[in-house]
């Protein structure tokens, strides 16, 4: 719908007001978008997205091989089954969620091109305004909306995280960052160093290696990875019987979760047992020749940072056939035809490609503004890592680290769907988190257990996020174990949601 204001004479066109405002047109915003349609029909909305086509991270990440680091049973939707293997390209999940977008008519909802600079809040109209720009003409346009819906994700979109080391400029060959992976590389018969062994390198090097004269992965310090085969037995099984899809998806859903938890309590009750068991696949791949305790036996426990999946071993089946190598080392310095190493190593390349992670992005790296004063996400607590104490009509989707980021997206939709009916029932127009007197006195933690999960990205950028607190429901426990009892069950009433 648009408004009937008017805006400044130096501006050309009408503010356009929604009931909700989804950010992102990723897995999340698309994700936003169906609970809104099939439980608030009657709000209207629209989906903001920068990019010029949805898929968020699927479209942004262009490297050789992109693929899910886990299974699409769960990464996919709970409503949209998954019927093909678990292991999935960047391409199969971009159609996945265009199958989304087209049955649920969801495109006409969806502004692409829509780069949001900043959003302000005000009491007195007990509205959103947002400041966004077309990326293809320039042109500036002003947007309300009762309810933010943020959806853009937790990295930046625009640049990878890239350390500086000594001597980056004299390297004669080309330094790649996989984020912003360029269209003209043409690494056929070159020496490749990937730097870093998160599941960007460990999805680059097998994709790489067949083309390349020889791709070296230079590991500061080991990972933990999953091996198996690319297939899901049970769900096989099942198609054989005949058994609908959306059968098979429910239960085979269930079973990896259930896997899933298993996992995570050996890893966390036996954190040594769960090392030997992710190691012996590859010590047996890679035969009793190979030091896989220097390379793949990292000095965290198991589940302190991700670990991902390697589909059909692809990884370590180059390092075995000799196309690909890993070298544990720090690096001194880049020289004029590769790296020299703090051992006094040096290895030559013709490309090195830096797959060192992220930079943090909180809400999209947009200008927020509260009745006049500049929003310090870092001085709020966050109510169950959705919303956040003094900042109202508000939900951050953050998925989850340990299961597939989109559990939490359909969790949240059910939770925010539930409580816009709330405030519709009660005739309250704004929502706001806040600590009630009991919770006055309460401890405050980082955002996330440093001891818990520590990956790189969210040590750089832990002081910019919200504090938790020591109990429900001002905790974010980033175990969707417990948030797919609790948010369900959660008490609108309690007091720490107050309504106007």
């Amino acid at each position: 719908m648009v408004a009937t204001d008017a805006l400044p004479a130096s501006l050309s066109r009408p503010v356009e007001h929604f009931d909700v405002l989804i950010v992102g047109a990723g897995i999340s915003g698309i994700g936003g978008a169906y609970h809104l349609t099939e439980k608030c029909p009657e709000k209207s909305y629209v989906i903001l997205e920068a990019q010029d086509a949805f898929g968020g991270t699927w479209r942004t990440h262009r490297y050789p091989g992109t693929r899910s680091d886990s299974d699409l049973y769960t990464f996919g939707y709970r409503f949209k089954p998954w019927t093909t293997a678990p292991i999935a390209t960047a391409e199969e999940i971009l159609r996945y969620l265009g199958d989304v977008i087209e049955e649920n008519d969801l495109e006409p909802h969806i502004r692409y091109g829509h780069a949001i600079s900043s959003a302000t809040w005000s009491s007195d109209e007990r509205l959103w305004t947002l400041n966004v720009t077309r990326t293809d003409t320039g042109e500036h346009l002003v947007f309300t909306a009762n309810f933010l819906w943020m959806c853009q994700g937790y990295y930046r979109h625009s640049e990878g995280y890239t350390p500086t080391w000594d001597g980056m400029d004299r390297f004669k060959g080309r330094i790649v960052h996989p984020q912003t992976w360029p269209e003209d590389l043409d690494y056929a018969g070159k020496r490749v160093v990937v730097i870093g062994s998160g599941a960007t390198a460990a999805t680059l090097i097998p994709a790489m290696a067949a083309e390349c004269a020889h791709i070296t992965m230079l590991q500061r310090s080991p990972t933990f990875f999953f091996t198996g085969r690319n297939v899901n037995e049970i769900a096989d099984t099942l198609r054989e019987l005949d058994i609908c899809e959306e059968w098979i998806h429910e239960i085979v859903r269930r079973k990896i979760l259930l896997d899933q938890a298993q996992i995570t309590k050996l890893c966390l009750e036996f954190p040594e047992l769960a090392r030997e068991e992710l190691l012996k696949p590859i010590r047996e791949l890679l035969g009793p020749e190979f030091d896989v305790d220097t390379h793949f036996n990292p000095r965290y426990r198991p589940w302190q940072q991700r670990i991902a999946f390697v589909p059909d071993a692809d990884l370590f089946e180059g390092i075995r056939s000799g196309k690909a190598s890993v070298v544990t080392d720090e690096i001194e310095s880049f020289t004029e035809t590769g790296i020299a190493l703090r051992s006094g190593e040096s290895l030559e390349a013709d490309i090195i490609i830096t797959a060192t992670g992220f930079n943090l992005s909180v809400l999209g790296d947009i200008q927020f503004t509260v009745d006049g004063e500049p929003m310090q996400l870092s001085d709020t607590v966050t109510y169950r890592g959705m919303m956040f104490t003094g900042v109202p009509n508000l939900v951050w989707v953050f998925g989850y680290f340990r299961a597939s980021w989109t559990l939490r997206v359909d969790l949240i939709g059910d939770f925010v769907c539930r409580m816009l009916g709330h405030m519709s029932d009660l005739g309250a127009t704004v929502v706001t988190p806040a600590l009630r007197d009991e919770d006055s006195d309460m401890h405050l933690l980082p955002w996330i257990d440093p001891e818990n999960f520590n990956p790189g990205y969210m040590a750089r950028g832990i002081h910019l996020l919200p504090k938790q607190g020591e109990r429900d429901p001002w905790r974010h426990s980033q175990d969707y174990w417990t948030d797919r009892d609790a948010l369900p069950a959660a008490d609108l009433d309690d007091g720490t949601l107050v309504f106007k």
